[in-house]
């Protein structure tokens, strides 16, 4: 269907199928309702296939210019004989798998950042340098030696807070010259993250009131593709510059990190079980600071996940099987980063559909010190 005659023609004929196919597969449709989807789904493949084969029409070289104003041999005889270009190419299959990749794990890093994890090995790194720890010469200690070692070669302090505001909007680090913070992240990851949570509430509230189980589901696929591609536009634009590289570099650092807290000597000298332990322990005797890790590192892997999930691409599926199928994968995320959201009073469900700021300023619910103000 490369003229305008052709488009014509094959959309009459395609809506003319459809009714046809609808009225003589009536009673069947009463009986069993996803009848009806299916033949939808496959109407449209038909399309988007005509379509995506149209696209692949080479076009003359003067791109139907001719035949439109009526010039040499392929001048047209009508308007219907005249090239109609189907379009250009979907807007939201031009994103990048991997710089969404990486926004996902630089979420997971901000979550680690906001429980203290470099503030602690800072602190330790102060008690081993004044000898006020007893740590000597063990596998602990010459990893602080070594962490020590190589400040000078990463990210600061200071650059990795203004990494956070430019691609998630958190901390309240002015953003490096030039860049701007993305501040519309936090309302749009949680209007997602409430879409799917509620989605799969609704199901599961159909699945047990329904008469049939194969009946549609009460939840709005739409609602929730819809919020997801906002997103996913959302994080492409943040997902620029040195983010690929900076989170490798955290990650490795935070990496380092655990095993040094977790080392044999440093278990000792705090009388813990783990570096998790060790975390809690020295930010509650030297900063003076209760934190509430459980919930951000449940929020750090389930926002990541479902981060990673938009950059895979489920989220273009068109078919409401598919979508829900797919869609699954990340039902038991959304739920999770929802519940230690509210426990830590930045997002609620129900019928409180208000997004809430990220600025612990803003929120008035949690009192922290002025270190946890990002």
């Amino acid at each position: 269907m490369t003229t305008a005659g052709e488009n014509r023609e094959f959309y009459d004929r395609l809506g003319a199928f459809h009714e046809k196919l609808i009225e003589d597969l009536a009673p069947e449709l009463i009986e069993n309702p996803r009848l009806a989807d299916a033949i939808t789904e496959r109407l449209e493949s038909i399309r988007t296939q005509t379509e995506a084969d149209a696209l692949k029409t080479k076009a003359p070289p003067d791109g139907g210019l001719a035949g439109l104003v009526g010039i040499g041999a392929e001048a047209a005889g009508n308007l219907e004989a005249t090239r109609l270009p189907q379009g250009v190419e979907d807007y939201d299959e031009t994103v990048a798998s991997g710089r969404i990749l990486a926004i996902a794990d630089l979420y997971y890093l901000y979550q680690h950042e906001r429980i203290g994890v470099f503030r602690v090995m800072q602190k330790l790194q102060e008690l081993f340098r004044a000898g006020t720890v007893r740590l000597s010469s063990g596998e602990g200690a010459y990893g602080l030696y070594r962490f020590d070692r190589r400040r000078i070669l990463r990210y600061t302090k200071k650059e990795r807070f203004q990494t956070y505001r430019r691609a998630l909007g958190y901390t309240t680090a002015a953003p490096m010259r030039g860049a701007k913070p993305n501040t519309p992240f936090h309302g749009q990851f949680t209007q997602f993250i409430g879409a799917v949570a509620e989605y799969w509430r609704d199901k599961r509230i159909s699945d047990v009131i329904r008469d049939r189980a194969y009946d549609p589901s009460f939840g709005s696929v739409a609602t929730v593709r819809r919020a997801g591609l906002d997103l996913r536009n959302n994080l492409k634009h943040a997902s620029y510059g040195h983010i690929s590289v900076f989170r490798v570099e955290v990650l490795q650092l935070l990496d380092e990190a655990f095993r040094i807290l977790g080392a044999p000597d440093v278990l000792r000298l705090f009388g813990a079980d783990n570096a998790w332990d060790v975390v809690e322990e020295i930010m509650r005797r030297y900063c003076n600071q209760e934190i509430e890790a459980s919930p951000r590192h449940r929020m750090a892997v389930s926002g990541r996940n479902i981060i990673r999930w938009l950059a895979i691409g489920h989220v273009l599926k068109s078919s409401q099987a598919q979508f829900e199928a797919l869609l699954q994968e990340i039902a038991n995320d959304a739920e999770e980063w929802l519940t230690s959201a509210e426990t830590l009073g930045i997002a609620y469900r129900g019928d409180r559909k208000a997004v809430v700021p990220i600025s612990p300023r803003r929120n008035g619910s949690r009192n922290l010190s002025s270190a946890d103000r990002f």
